[in-house]
């Protein structure tokens, strides 16, 4: 095994380790934190359910319906001119919305075109250039009862648009079309 590997394998467990040593050095009843952490995390999952359910249902609907290939039908003409691919406007709509459909996009693409093309290529420095906004704003928001995000909306779609930018003259750039 090299060091990088045996350093991976057992990083975890010694920070594990670790935690539960200083918590019974500070006379913490670690087990109960531990039980008492557990039933917290499964009553915010519960409170999160109907949150990743409404995102679910929308995602589907939107590409079921066909308001994605009519989105890419008339924004096509605009990106031929900039010499952008039409077949990557899916993925950076639903990037913001779902990291699951952006991956499950990004893989088919990279099938469908290589992983050494400019599509591929594109695909993935979007994955790593965005984020999943609504996801974020969905999940966490509504984990602590925040009802207005607006601003926070406002600013991550942007800095989503400002991503997906910049992927595309990063690539265009260091790889050409």
């Amino acid at each position: 095994m090299t060091l990088v590997t045996t350093i991976s394998t057992w990083i975890i467990p010694c920070i594990i380790l670790l935690i539960l040593m200083y918590g019974t050095i500070k006379k913490v009843p670690t087990y109960e934190t531990f039980v008492e952490g557990g039933k917290e995390g499964v009553k915010m999952a519960f409170s999160l359910l109907p949150f990743l359910l409404g995102m679910m249902v929308s995602i589907a609907i939107f590409r079921a319906s066909g308001a994605m290939e009519a989105f890419v039908a008339l924004i096509s003409p605009i990106l031929g001119m900039l010499g952008v691919p039409p077949d990557i406007v899916p993925l950076a709509v639903v990037r913001p919305i779902s990291g699951a459909a952006a991956l499950g996009m990004t893989t088919e693409m990279i099938g469908t075109h290589g992983p050494d093309s400019f599509i591929g290529r594109l695909a993935s420095t979007m994955q790593g250039s965005t984020d999943t906004t609504l996801y974020i704003l969905t999940v966490y928001f509504g984990a602590v009862g925040i009802k207005r995000m607006g601003d926070a909306l406002k600013v991550g779609l942007i800095a989503d648009f400002i991503g997906i930018i910049a992927s595309i003259i990063v690539v265009s750039i260091v790889f050409g079309s």
